[in-house]
């Protein structure tokens, strides 16, 4: 007669023998890797809401079923496409930007405020007013790009309050027929589960462009799958009540996006080319922790000269200014790591005091050792902006690019 302990490892064994050819058994494990890293992902981004809830003196009677609809990240059952879908949701604490970050887009941020943010994260302040008043399905940012699209995105991840997925394209993208389809109706689904809920795609004209009749079969599917979900007759119902779920998109191409699309996005925002005012505020933001010459010049301008900065850069975006600060905050420590080393110092031993602030002809490269060939300056920068079919001209800046070759000319 077997013993418990021997028939125990009798059974151990001939599990593990069949485990071995088991042909899913590397799938399982994947699957198992998957759930837990989901589960793991949704605890530490909403187990500190929890607790901040929790720290509030709120009293229960007080809290609307909005404010209670979220399900606690432990009591989520999920399937194997929504945990994939589970790894695209953002922690705001991963997120750096913030609102105060964005210079000259106040305008939009307000609005995304007062029409998109507090109708979805607290429903009950408006639905108690109007039924009209609730938060749109969809919100698109377009305009030219590295005018701040993406940006406001991600500090409307960080200081929204809701929940946010960052939906990839490659995340919707599978080799195996009709799993894109499954992987879509996964991001609603978990999007009902945490709302209120942000899905924000960038580059939306790439996923849900304009429908052809030459497209792929698999691509419209994917698209088909999209509208009926996010406008579609399951969308709301008598027993859930309307979805609090708002897609997100950000594009630089608005013609290529699909009208059924674009009518379920009613409100767009356009991000242009920065004016004047905008320009200053956004040198100011970018500068903010560059350390700038004080000093007058002999001549009685001061040697940084904002205006001059925000004059001369008429039709750049703000990616094309803060890349301009980026290569003008260079020139002074590139000038005096040459100064050290024609001294015979050691350069490991240089003092971030020592040195100098940062002048307007920093961005003009006449500071470089070789005038004739400058550094990248800012009139060349609106030189090829000029150019491009982006321009000031078809984003609705009508600023005139001032011309400094003759004055650079005369102070050299």
């Amino acid at each position: 007669m077997l013993t418990y302990s021997q028939t125990a490892a009798g059974v151990y064994v001939v599990r593990t023998i069949m485990a071995q050819f088991d042909p899913e058994a590397g799938a399982k494990a994947e699957a198992q890797q998957k759930a837990l890293a989901a589960s793991t992902r949704l605890k530490s981004i909403f187990g500190g809401k929890e607790k901040e809830d929790d720290e509030d003196n709120w009293d229960e009677e007080e809290q609307t079923p909005e404010s209670r609809g979220r399900v606690h990240p432990e009591d989520l059952i999920l399937s194997q496409y929504e945990q994939t879908i589970a790894m695209e949701v953002v922690s705001p604490n991963e997120i750096p930007v913030t609102f105060d970050d964005i210079g000259g887009l106040d305008g939009i941020i307000e609005e995304l405020t007062e029409s998109v943010i507090y109708p979805l994260t607290m429903p009950h302040l408006y639905s108690n007013h109007s039924s009209l008043l609730s938060a749109p399905s969809g919100v698109l940012l377009y305009g030219p790009p590295g005018c701040g699209k993406t940006m406001m995105a991600k500090a409307l991840a960080r200081e929204s309050g809701a929940c946010f997925i960052n939906l990839h394209i490659s995340t919707l993208t599978e080799k195996w027929y009709g799993d894109s389809n499954k992987l879509v109706a996964a991001v609603f689904s978990l999007a009902r589960k945490l709302q209120p809920t942000i899905v924000f795609i960038d580059e939306i004209d790439a996923v849900l462009g304009q429908r052809r009749s030459g497209e792929h079969e698999a691509s419209g599917m994917v698209k088909a799958e999209f509208m009926t979900h996010w406008d579609g007759l399951a969308s709301s119902t008598k027993s859930d009540g309307h979805q609090r779920i708002c897609i997100l998109g950000a594009t630089n191409r608005i013609q290529d996006i699909d009208e059924a699309i674009l009518r379920r996005m009613p409100k767009k925002f356009p991000v242009s080319l920065p004016n004047s005012s905008q320009r200053r505020q956004i040198f100011k933001i970018t500068l903010a922790e560059t350390k700038l010459d004080d000093s007058v010049e002999p001549s009685g301008k001061p040697a940084f000269d904002l205006s001059t900065l925000v004059r001369v850069s008429a039709g750049m975006s703000g990616s094309d200014i803060k890349e301009a600060c980026r290569d003008a905050a260079m020139v002074p420590v590139r000038e005096h790591i040459k100064n050290v080393r024609k001294s015979g110092q050691n350069v490991s031993g240089i003092r971030s005091e020592a040195v100098r602030g940062l002048q307007t002809e920093d961005f003009f490269g006449q500071r470089s050792a070789h005038k004739k060939s400058p550094e990248i300056a800012l009139h060349a920068k609106q030189a090829i902006r000029d150019r491009d079919e982006i321009g000031s001209d078809r984003s609705g800046s009508t600023e005139e690019v001032e011309e400094f070759d003759d004055e650079e000319r005369t102070r050299a």
